[in-house]
């Protein structure tokens, strides 16, 4: 009898693991249709749809209707499903408090100039990693595709594509979101490193923090400043 519920078992983590690769799916692409999960990961809408429907049952995901020029043909509009905050907690909040109440610490006792300070380290260190390798790159675009492999493996499920006059850089996930809502000093540091890194004045037009989908920065289609042999910018 021990393994009559062995089979049970396999379905259900079974499930877990597709349930876990669908809520992936919709964190490092969302907003995104139910069609182009099933397409991604090779699987039937159908089961799509029954995975989704739990997250958003569970609080973990919601959906918005596409715009008219997303649209194709007629009928009902076209949902597009991206996570809520409890969803991305699946992919790491664990130290939110502690951080949120060593900073306010860190205020009381140095001021706004001490949150700034170890922001700039925080985002220095982060970025120093990737560096070169970014700014090897001849173009905004390869820089853009660059950065967002560098915060890919970082943890922030980046993707960059041309938009327009410049190329967008997109953070699906942001592992401190919850603390840069009441720290933006991360955000904007964040931001700053940016434009060091491509040479020209980037904009940031969404962030996690701030309730958006995504953290979306705008990087004008500009050639970057070429670093002189002593590594600042000629």
């Amino acid at each position: 009898m021990k393994n009559a519920g062995a089979p049970y078992d396999a379905v259900q983590t079974h499930d877990g693991r597709t349930r876990h690769a669908v809520a992936r799916l919709l964190l490092e692409q969302g907003p995104v249709t139910a069609a182009a999960v099933a397409e991604e990961l090779g699987i039937s809408p159908t089961a799509v749809r029954r995975h989704i429907d739990a997250l958003v049952a569970d609080g973990e995901a919601e959906f918005r209707e596409a715009s008219a020029r997303m649209q194709r043909g007629r009928g009902r509009p076209a949902k597009l499903f991206l996570l809520t905050d409890a969803g991305r907690a699946r992919f790491g909040h664990a130290y939110d408090d502690l951080a949120v109440a060593a900073l306010r610490f860190l205020a009381e006792q140095g001021g706004d100039e001490a949150i700034t300070a170890f922001a700039q380290r925080r985002v220095d260190s982060l970025v120093d990693r990737h560096r070169a390798a970014i700014v090897a790159q001849a173009t905004p675009a390869d820089r853009a595709k660059a950065l967002a492999t560098a915060l890919t493996r970082e943890g922030y499920a980046a993707s960059a594509r041309h938009v327009g006059a410049g190329e967008q850089l997109c953070q699906h996930h942001c592992p401190v979101a919850h603390v840069a809502a009441e720290f933006p000093q991360l955000c904007e540091t964040e931001t700053k490193a940016f434009a060091d890194l491509f040479g020209t004045h980037v904009q940031r037009l969404a962030t996690i923090a701030q309730g958006h989908a995504v953290c979306t920065t705008h990087i004008p289609n500009k050639a970057p400043r070429i670093p002189n042999d002593g590594g600042e910018p000629a």
